[in-house]
């Protein structure tokens, strides 16, 4: 049967949309997250910290939905991608959702007793499920970059060959320690504007400054390694586009510096790494002027330039071999088959725009400032 799309076509777009879901998720589960790790430090007092944990009470359920989604789409377009991550990193996963359990668990149960000891408990539990999935997710990305340890045999079955410690290399730790000054820096400006104006956003104002300033100094740094610390994966010879999946049919040689060459064959990608700095510029600037609606758009565009820096910089690599360069999963061989590619099309561009639309609905109706005041009045706050 022939389709509307060709193969190749459809393979890139399911590339982009990938980014578009897990960017969505890190912009909007990401300030939630941002503000969990902060909620320890920004609020002394436990009006303050309730008020703080409202300015997400309402939305954060909905906004892991962007995670699940990024996970659905892996499972369905990119089968082998999910198979070498989901069981490869299968114990740091657990990890992130026995700390993303605490999350549900905590907004639920934290006010249900005067005890403070109890309070303060799951006010720490708030903040591992916010720190401990930001930390890991750039550990990840970490690892992506440099290569994960495993390989393909000639029946196409997958054998994994590190530990949960090899995860935490110093490269990897560089950019766990990245996300999370990115998204700490984006759960602050998000606490500017949807906190009332007064000692917490002035808390959330200064440790924001030092997110954002860390963003900088780690983007940086990790640019410096990517480009001179003997990282990156580069094609050899004719790649079909539009040839069936297998991971085995095509040559892949470790190549340092090979991150960069995009850049150079194409110049106009250099407005990812550049947004990524101007963003934390523009955010940490809207923080110092006390302008909340600045700050929350530089740390938006920050975390999208961040985020499509890392995508941009490896095309068409998604998942490269670190043992077995041969193995490596690129957009061009580790993708579901051309129909079911053309299939899930169909349904996001049905479904994608109402999700999108019903989630601004959404923030239209919950908008508007937390107080403390608030809390005795309204019984639906947390």
């Amino acid at each position: 049967m022939e389709l509307p799309i060709d193969y190749a076509t459809l393979r890139v777009i399911w590339w982009a949309l990938l980014g578009v879901l897990l960017i969505g998720f890190a912009l909007t589960d990401g300030f939630d997250m941002g503000v969990g790790a902060l909620l320890p430090f920004v609020a002394k007092t436990d009006e303050e910290r309730r008020m703080v944990i409202n300015t997400i009470g309402a939305t954060w359920e909905g906004n892991q939905v962007w995670f699940i989604l990024g996970g659905g789409a892996i499972f369905a377009a990119w089968p082998f991608v999910y198979a070498v991550s989901f069981s490869g990193f299968y114990l740091a996963i657990f990890l992130v959702l026995v700390a993303m359990i605490l999350r549900p668990v905590g907004f639920k149960y934290r006010s249900k007793r005067q005890d403070p000891r109890w309070r303060s408990f799951w006010d720490w539990a708030l903040f591992t499920g916010g720190f401990v999935p930001v930390l890991v997710f750039g550990v990840a990305v970490g690892n992506v970059l440099q290569g994960a340890p495993f390989r393909f045999d000639s029946d196409l079955r997958m054998s994994y060959l590190g530990s949960l410690l090899g995860l935490f290399s110093p490269f990897a730790l560089l950019c766990g320690l990245l996300s999370v000054s990115m998204l700490v820096l984006h759960g602050a400006a998000w606490l500017t504007v949807k906190a009332e104006t007064g000692v917490v956003t002035e808390r959330a104002r200064r440790f924001g400054e030092i997110a954002g300033l860390a963003s900088i100094v780690l983007f940086a740094a990790g640019g410096f390694f990517v480009a001179f610390g003997g990282m990156g994966f580069r094609l050899e010879g004719l790649t079909d586009a539009a040839g069936p999946s297998n991971p085995l049919r095509t040559t892949v040689v470790a190549a340092p510096g090979a991150w960069l060459d995009n850049y150079v064959r194409d110049s106009w990608m250099i407005v990812a790494p550049v947004l990524g700095f101007v963003g934390t510029a523009v955010a940490l600037l809207g923080l110092r002027m006390d302008r909340a609606g600045l700050s929350f758009a530089g740390s938006t565009a920050a975390t999208l330039g961040i985020i499509s820096t890392v995508g941009l910089s490896m095309f068409p690599f998604i998942l490269p071999s670190s043992v077995d360069p041969r193995s490596s999963l690129t957009v061009w061989n580790a993708s579901s088959s051309h129909l079911t590619l053309f299939i899930m099309l169909i349904c996001t561009v049905i479904f994608l725009p109402l999700v999108l639309i019903y989630t601004a609905w959404v923030y239209k109706v919950l908008w508007g400032k937390t107080s403390t005041a608030a809390l005795a009045t309204n019984p639906d706050l947390y």
